[in-house]
């Protein structure tokens, strides 16, 4: 059985109105002593991902502008947990204030993180159905453009100009998996 590293030290070393930047000084089992550096969130309830599907066959994208990437990138509607707010809960807020939609079915699929070496945030995969029109107001500069991806052209989206983010894509894959076993999705 393997044993965690202690944790000799621990120093923030960068605080942000959104991240903070943590040092670890670790010493491994086999006495190696390590330095490593993880971003931690502020935000400290969450985050959820929300795979609405129109149908069983396409769901929903939404396209805003990534400071990360600096362009205009396809996802998935995603946000924060709010404090008091379940993952279902946030999951329908979400779609309702990125894409203008409510879903009666909502269920929560797992969770998924970004860069488990680097980061400690999770977020949480909803799949949502029988949609309705219903916009909320969110905290997006600017309207999100509404798009469509037909699920069994998934593998097409890694030649899409504008959609990168591995985690959606690994969320949409997820979900047609589900579906299909469900005999939900031709096969």
């Amino acid at each position: 059985m393997r044993h965690k590293p202690e944790v000799l030290a621990r120093n923030l070393i960068a605080s942000t109105r959104l991240f903070r930047v943590e040092e670890l000084q670790l010493k491994f089992s086999n006495g190696v002593e390590r330095t490593y550096e993880r971003l931690i969130s502020r935000a400290g309830y969450g985050a959820v991902m929300v795979i609405a599907l129109e149908n069983f066959e396409r769901a929903i994208l939404v396209e805003e502008y990534c400071g990360g990437t600096e362009r205009y990138e396809l996802s998935l509607p995603k946000g924060l947990i709010e404090p008091g707010e379940d993952v279902l809960a946030a999951a329908n807020r979400e779609l309702k204030e990125e894409a203008g939609f409510g879903a009666k079915n909502l269920e929560h699929l797992g969770e998924l993180s970004l860069s488990p070496g680097y980061m400690g945030q999770k977020i949480q995969l909803v799949l949502a159905w029988d949609l309705y029109p219903e916009h909320l107001p969110g905290d997006e500069p600017e309207p999100l453009r509404i798009d469509y991806i037909q699920l069994k052209e998934l593998s097409q989206l890694i030649h899409h100009p504008s959609f990168s983010e591995g985690r959606a894509l690994a969320a949409l894959y997820l979900a047609r998996d589900l579906l299909s076993q469900r005999g939900l999705f031709p096969s």
